[in-house]
């Protein structure tokens, strides 16, 4: 999709896209196992990504949560206290696509046997005050947070990971990038 940078996903993968190389590496082998093996490599795949967005922030990673449960769609938020992008690459789902949206925020959606999750990750901006975050925190869990309520207390992590990537983001600022 042209309105998204895919970082890594496990969603949809097509075996045609993987089957010559497999069969070249791995001649003979049924293709069960040549689709296991892809899903293998592929996890494997998200290690490199890690470490790829080991980038250390100033503060908390904010996650913005929108679950998908058996009983409806439900809100939460949590965050990420290592203040490291690498670490919004971890879920406990079945299936997960992680990618830089076209306002240059990362998200995630996540397809487990309920439904499906989608995170917002957001980095809280340099000098708000406690107060600031602690009212944010109070709106997303009332239900009533608004995108200026959360852009006035957090910045986006894709000019960040835009940088490690090559690609650019409406909007972008060309600032160096400190690890």
């Amino acid at each position: 999709m042209n309105d998204r940078h895919i970082i890594w996903s496990n969603y949809n993968l097509d075996f045609d896209d993987w089957r010559d190389d497999l069969e070249e590496q791995y001649p003979g082998l049924p293709e069960s196992e040549l689709i296991s093996l892809m899903y293998d490599i592929n996890s494997g795949y998200l290690d490199d990504e890690r470490t790829n967005l080991d980038i250390q922030l100033n503060s908390p990673i904010l996650v913005i949560a929108d679950f998908g449960l058996w009983y409806g769609r439900r809100s939460g938020y949590g965050e990420i206290k290592s203040g490291n992008i690498k670490d919004c690459l971890y879920t406990e789902q079945d299936y997960a696509t992680w990618y830089v949206d076209s306002l240059g925020d990362l998200r995630c959606d996540a397809v487990h046997h309920d439904g499906t999750n989608h995170y917002l990750y957001r980095v809280y901006k340099d000098g708000v005050r406690e107060s600031q975050i602690d009212l944010l925190k109070e709106k997303l869990y009332r239900g009533s947070a608004t995108r200026a309520d959360i852009t006035r207390v957090t910045r986006r992590l894709g000019d960040d990971i835009a940088k490690v990537y090559g690609f650019s983001i409406k909007g972008q600022k060309n600032k160096t990038l400190s690890r």
